[in-house]
């Protein structure tokens, strides 16, 4: 009997009927014989309200004790659907992410699933009950609870794929799947049936939010065969294994509340001080000026209110910080030569400033104010993916 994991993210479970609509869907696939063990998120807001509670307390709350807080949204989800899935007559238990055998490092926040060990998992699907796990989180190897950053039960799905030996792993929430861009942006981005695992992780990794970087790491890692589904409608799919999209782009994405710190000094010296506050060098240009620049994923790190004043503490009046920016990426194994050319036009036919430029051969980033980000996505969709090597259009008017 085949073994599937499904994964339900925090819109899927946000609120009671909806919870109860998961319990159906598991329970059909229980009914087709397979056996499942499915991962389930905080509901709705919940991780987002509690890290707002902890703000109320501090403005820079320590990590683990904000790993030991968010964690506890995860636990509430899944009593909750194993208490649903028995009340429709089958078997059901849940387990946090460390009585799943979840093994992580000891970076709280963002950790890294090192090892699984599900053993406990596997005693009861041969029991015939269906496993409840708390995404988001596991146990490090100093036995401390940590989190896996924001999406990161998507890892726990995955990783727990690979080592139950699953058929695939299914990622279930608001969408079917993997789009060109995103379809509330972009009304004209369309659903990608394959991307490979390198496609995807260039998607994750700079603002598609459909999957963990994590997640694909370990898919890539292991083969395991990634689905992308809808959780209450019925539909298309994504599927992300080796086949990959067959386009030169296959997507602009959107990463927000960014940060760029330009730097009256060298690369190297910028580079010296973010390591030593653990921050990692993101090089950019920033049009014609000689200082050094990076960005930061400002909205990433729990403590950056408390990582910027240290910053500034430490390069002085030589930093100039620019927050509240986006960084609007178009991603591709076939992007041509000149695409960071075509994007810089395309920005200026869009009368959108472009404050910084990321390059490499598969992405161009163009980091942009937050309220511009919208406008330039879709004419970024137009030039890269709907009319590929077509010079943009001047507006009218």
């Amino acid at each position: 009997m085949d073994v599937v994991v499904q994964k339900y993210g925090g819109s899927s479970v946000a609120d009671l009927p909806r919870l109860e609509g998961v319990a159906d869907r598991i329970a059909r696939s229980a009914a087709r014989g397979e056996r499942i063990c499915t991962v389930v998120s905080a509901m709705g807001r919940t991780t987002d309200d509690l890290l707002a509670l902890a703000r109320q307390v501090t403005e820079t709350p320590p990590r683990r004790e904000l790993d030991m807080l968010l964690s506890t949204g995860e636990r509430i989800a899944m009593a909750l659907l194993a208490m649903a899935i028995q009340k429709r007559g089958l078997e059901a238990i849940s387990f946090t992410g460390s009585q799943s055998g979840i093994i992580t490092n000891d970076r709280h926040s963002d950790a890294q699933i090192i090892d699984v060990r599900p053993v406990r998992i596997q005693d009861e699907l041969s029991r015939g009950k269906v496993v409840i796990v708390a995404g988001f989180q596991g146990m490090s190897y100093r036995r401390e609870i940590t989190t896996l950053g924001r999406g990161g039960s998507d890892a726990t799905a995955v990783a727990l794929a690979s080592a139950l030996g699953a058929s695939y792993c299914e990622i279930c929430s608001d969408v079917d799947g993997v789009y060109t861009a995103d379809p509330r942006r972009v009304p004209e981005a369309f659903l990608l049936e394959n991307v490979s695992y390198d496609e995807m992780l260039d998607l994750a990794a700079h603002g598609a939010q459909v999957l963990n970087v994590q997640a694909v790491e370990w898919a890539r890692k292991t083969g395991v065969t990634i689905l992308t589904s809808a959780a209450h409608r019925e539909g298309g799919h994504s599927r992300v294994d080796t086949r990959g999209t067959g386009l030169p782009a296959c997507g602009v994405t959107v990463a927000s509340d960014l940060a760029r710190l330009s730097f009256g000094g060298s690369d190297e010296e910028l580079r010296t001080r973010l390591g030593e506050s653990g921050l990692p060098f993101r090089p950019c240009r920033a049009g014609a000026q000689e200082e050094a620049c990076c960005v930061v994923a400002a909205g990433e790190l729990p403590e950056w209110p408390s990582l910027r004043s240290e910053l500034s503490g430490r390069l002085g009046p030589r930093l100039t910080l620019h927050e509240g920016m986006s960084g609007l990426s178009v991603v591709g194994m076939g992007l041509p030569p000149d695409a960071a050319g075509q994007a810089l036009e395309t920005a200026r036919q869009s009368a959108v400033e472009v404050l910084g430029v990321e390059a490499s051969p598969r992405r161009i980033t163009l980091l942009v104010a937050e309220s511009q980000a919208t406008r330039l996505t879709a004419a970024l969709h137009r030039t890269f993916i709907e009319s590929p090597g077509r010079p943009a259009e001047d507006p009218p008017g």
